[in-house]
């Protein structure tokens, strides 16, 4: 099944600064017209006429404005094409494309890791992004110095390849509290509250309810009813050589400070200040502090000890630190975490 979408791209002579797909649509009866309509014969972007932007409207049933008015003078030309998708496993193959995919997973029409992102860094421009729309970082002086003869201001929020998610999307039933924290392409599942010091990457992102006020990482997926804490670090896969993939289960808590770099199960807990690496070495314990192996048999002291790496996925397991001897410990984890249910209520 093929994803389509008409968008609006905004290019500055002949460099594309962005794509907003308002509305994302996957039924394959009006995508058949669609292709009829436009003659077009491979996925893919097509820039539309003023006709050919009105039949796409009106056989899509799309809500999108009825007036194209690209007159006025500005730093920006803006027009309509038409995009659509058919294969995730592809590269990217333009900067329309790579801002599709980001949408995709945005409006949650597919989660982290269900499409093929190589290669998107190449197709996106690093962009001076202003209240006054994208703008190349090598104009921002320029545009300043317009704005003041016009008694107005530039205001730069950032400078980077991604763009805030919420000025393309805002996904329903959730809370952002810093919309900076927040980059196109993250997937926040329903009732996902960040608070301001919370962020969340592109290809990452929360899959129900969950509070996140530490970092997750691109390519890292938390579970639902699970909470990330105040400065808590789930490694990514962009820094540090590191491909192998995070996941957090449901019911975990990563305690402030904390910071993972294997995957938790279900109702796993990190405490507080705990970084839990991959090549870290562990001790096993169980509730009565007597040494165990990964299945809770009995073994001698010393036979108790295990990279972290093998603990990876393992459900109910809680990391602490003994504060003596700095040894990391692991042990079952008795008591899972409920979240506060009016703090997810987000309608």
């Amino acid at each position: 099944m093929s994803y389509y979408a008409v968008g609006f791209r905004r290019s500055r002579q002949e460099i594309v600064l962005d794509v907003t797909y308002p509305i994302i649509l996957k039924d394959d009866k009006i995508y058949s017209e669609l292709k009829k309509v436009l003659d077009m014969k491979t996925p893919g972007v097509h820039r539309l006429s003023p006709q050919d932007y009105f039949n796409c409207r009106d056989l899509a049933f799309l809500d999108l404005p009825f007036e194209m008015n690209n007159d006025k003078v500005s730093y920006t030309q803006v027009d309509p094409v038409f995009f659509s998708l058919d294969d995730f496993n592809l590269y990217i193959q333009s900067t329309e494309d790579a801002y599709f995919r980001l949408q995709l997973l945005s409006q949650r029409l597919v989660k982290p890791h269900e499409q093929n992102l190589n290669g998107i860094f190449a197709h996106l421009q690093n962009i001076a992004w202003t209240n006054h729309g994208p703008a190349l970082p090598e104009d921002v002086a320029l545009l300043q110095a317009n704005a003041m003869l016009n008694h107005q201001s530039v205001v730069v929020s950032h400078v980077d390849k991604f763009p805030y998610m919420v000025n393309y999307h805002i996904p329903k039933g959730v809370r952002i509290a810093d919309a900076s924290r927040v980059r196109l392409g993250a997937y926040l599942g329903e009732g996902t509250t960040i608070m301001p010091a919370g962020f969340v990457n592109f290809n990452a992102g929360t899959l129900g309810n969950a509070m996140i006020e530490g970092r997750v990482s691109a390519g890292v997926i938390v579970g639902e009813d699970s909470d990330v804490g105040g400065g808590a670090s789930i490694m990514g896969t962009l820094s540090g050589g590191n491909d192998h993939v995070i996941s957090v289960g449901k019911k975990c808590l990563l305690g402030a400070n904390s910071g993972i770099g294997i995957s938790l199960g279900d109702g796993c807990t990190v405490a507080a200040g705990v970084y839990v690496t991959a090549g870290k070495k562990v001790t096993l314990l169980n509730e009565s502090n007597e040494a165990v192996d990964q299945n809770g048999n009995p073994v001698p002291a010393g036979q108790n000890i295990v990279k972290a790496a093998e603990l990876s996925g393992a459900d109910y397991r809680l990391f602490i630190e003994d504060s003596q001897t700095g040894e990391l410990i692991c042990k079952p984890n008795t008591k899972v975490i409920q979240l506060n249910e009016a703090l997810h209520s987000n309608a």
